[in-house]
């Protein structure tokens, strides 16, 4: 039998992979149920979206009962509201019971990054949680892999809706792994009322801290996982025409720096701080990188595609050390709603993002299913400009950081 936190790690990142899978499933999905259904650029970015809005709904809520009745618990039966949901996805023959599935399985793997992070961080001392948050982020990358060149693979050989039915048994095999097997850490101060929980859930709302933490890391996480999980095939398609099974290893290749940019990044952080460079300001500077190679790409710099689609997942996932560095400025009992908090406004940001960029696409005639260059261009530009305008408020000098964590804790007291 592993050790406890290995068994915590192993466990809870099997349980983000599934979560991550069902994120970017469509990219793969997405020419067959176009054609099957003839569905617009801004139809194909709703349906898809509707799994950020489910997650995102169920956040709050999510925390507090993370924080209420712990991972294992929480994580586990949520994951049978996503089972329930793909099931319903897979056999649905309209888009208004599609919606309505991907709603349920965003709703159902809402719980699985901060459960994940919350028995992360009563598992292991906090010194470590950089890397070990980006270990869990990279085995979920693993998912971002799968739903390139192995996705289009098993489509070569199977329909979109047995790929549904699949995954429906992936993740209540997960799930029951997780009940039956992850351990349960014990707290040993008196739980809170329900009530009294979502009122820690205001107080971090009403965090400078939290705000100027999350400034950044919101907007670039946004940014990426919306196009990671529907938009990078198409402008791999219409701007830089690829084919289809190019396309998709491209996109593997993205999940696969994804994951190394989360391992290296979080191995290094620790590296940084001894050398004077704080873990807020080494995750600035990961996302400014973040925005330099998207204008990279924008401007087709004379680079190979493999290497600026490597440099856009290795630094994508940079945003994950916000997460750290939450941990450091918030107490125990509130790690849960924080990082539900964070995952909150990612993912709302991640809804109106792949449904703006589907908005901005549609305004344009597809030629042969694919929209021009000036389309993707126009999207792309004011996705940079939010994140410059949000780099901006995230480097500026602030004194909310520099508080005691004694004093941090004290304000947040239920």
């Amino acid at each position: 039998m592993c050790s406890t936190p290995l068994r915590v790690f192993l466990l809870f990142s099997a349980g983000y992979f599934v979560s991550y899978v069902f994120r970017g499933v469509n990219l793969g999905f997405a020419p067959l149920i176009t054609h099957e259904l003839r569905l617009s650029a801004t139809d194909l970015g709703l349906l898809t979206s509707l799994y950020f809005l489910g997650f995102a709904g169920a956040q709050l809520p999510a925390g507090v009962l993370l924080d209420h009745y712990g991972s294992r618990r929480v994580t586990a039966g949520m994951l049978l509201f996503a089972a329930a949901g793909i099931g319903v996805f897979g056999a649905a023959h309209g888009v208004g019971a599609m919606m309505a599935g991907r709603l349920l399985i965003g709703v159902g793997v809402s719980v699985c990054l901060g459960g994940a992070f919350k028995a992360l961080a009563q598992h292991f001392p906090t010194a470590r949680l950089p890397l070990i948050n980006g270990l869990v982020m990279a085995v979920g990358g693993l998912g971002g892999v799968a739903v390139g060149s192995p996705l289009t693979w098993v489509l070569t050989f199977a329909s979109w809706r047995a790929v549904c039915f699949a995954l429906v048994v992936l993740t209540i095999a997960v799930a029951a792994m997780l009940w039956a097997f992850a351990p349960e850490k014990q707290e040993t101060r008196h739980q809170a009322s329900l009530v009294s929980q979502f009122k820690g859930t205001w107080h971090i709302l009403r965090s400078a801290a939290f705000w100027k933490i999350a400034s950044f890391s919101v907007v670039t996480q946004g940014v990426f996982y919306a196009m990671q999980s529907l938009w990078v095939g198409a402008w791999l398609r219409d701007v830089s025409g690829f084919g289809t099974h190019k396309a998709a290893a491209l996109v593997s290749v993205l999940g696969f720096a994804m994951m190394a940019g989360c391992v290296g990044f979080g191995a290094a952080a620790r590296g940084m701080e001894r050398r004077g460079l704080s873990l807020y300001a080494f995750c600035g500077v990961g996302m400014a990188l973040f925005v330099i190679t998207q204008l990279l790409i924008m401007l087709q710099a004379p680079l190979p595609a493999g290497l600026l689609w490597a440099a856009y997942g290795v630094f994508g996932g940079v945003g994950i050390l916000s997460y750290a560095v939450l941990a450091r400025h918030f107490p125990p009992h509130l790690i849960g709603r924080a990082n539900t908090t964070l995952t909150l406004i990612i993912f709302l940001l991640i809804f109106g993002f792949q449904i703006g960029v589907g908005a901005v696409l549609s305004r344009w005639t597809p030629v042969d299913g694919h929209y021009p260059r000036a389309a993707h261009l126009m999207a792309w530009g004011v996705l940079v400009g939010l994140q410059l305008a949000s780099a901006v408020w995230y480097m500026l000098p602030s004194r909310v950081l520099a508080k005691d964590p004694a004093h941090i804790h004290a304000e947040h007291q239920p």
